[in-house]
């Protein structure tokens, strides 16, 4: 479970300090590490490309590299929503190769320790899609879903999105 997190320093009582960016998804908050965040932008134009999954939203050219766009929404099933200013893309590093990600709201950078990641019920990750759930942190009044990113695509997906 944690093979997918990066352990910032250790802490003897508690485990490892795990660094997130936290981002909101459909008022839900998702968690992936800081280290796969290449950077954070604001939505520019995504040019599309025909003939890609639903989830595509086309690609973007990031200072010279064409990067693919991803709705994030879409690749979980949920309902669409308008852009807004808050709307942003994280580009991110998925085994190799760049990827931006559309999210509602980055939110921040957060530390925790280790022994905070639970695993998800069984409900919720019994689906092949929900492979990518690394786990969840209860954080007081928050819920906050850690993703691994490796894990969101297939074999084939992947293939796709080098071809790009």
């Amino acid at each position: 479970m944690q093979d997918a997190l990066v352990p910032v320093k250790a802490d003897d009582a508690h485990g490892e300090l795990i660094q997130l960016v936290s981002f909101n998804l459909d008022q839900e908050e998702y968690g992936v590490d800081v280290l796969k965040v290449r950077e954070i932008i604001r939505m520019p134009v995504v040019t599309r490309v025909p003939n890609t999954p639903h989830y595509v939203e086309g690609v973007i050219n990031l200072r010279g590299k064409v990067i693919p766009i991803i709705s994030m929404r879409k690749k979980f099933g949920l309902m669409e929503a308008e852009n807004d200013k808050q709307t942003r893309i994280m580009v991110m590093d998925v085994e190799g190769e760049l990827m931006g990600f559309i999210v509602d709201a980055v939110s921040e950078v957060i530390r925790i320790s280790g022994s905070e990641i639970q695993p998800s019920p069984a409900v919720v990750t019994g689906g092949i899609d929900q492979e990518c759930i690394a786990g969840v942190i209860n954080q007081a009044e928050r819920l906050l879903v850690l993703l691994k990113l490796e894990m969101m695509f297939s074999r084939d997906e992947k293939k796709f999105f080098s071809g790009m």
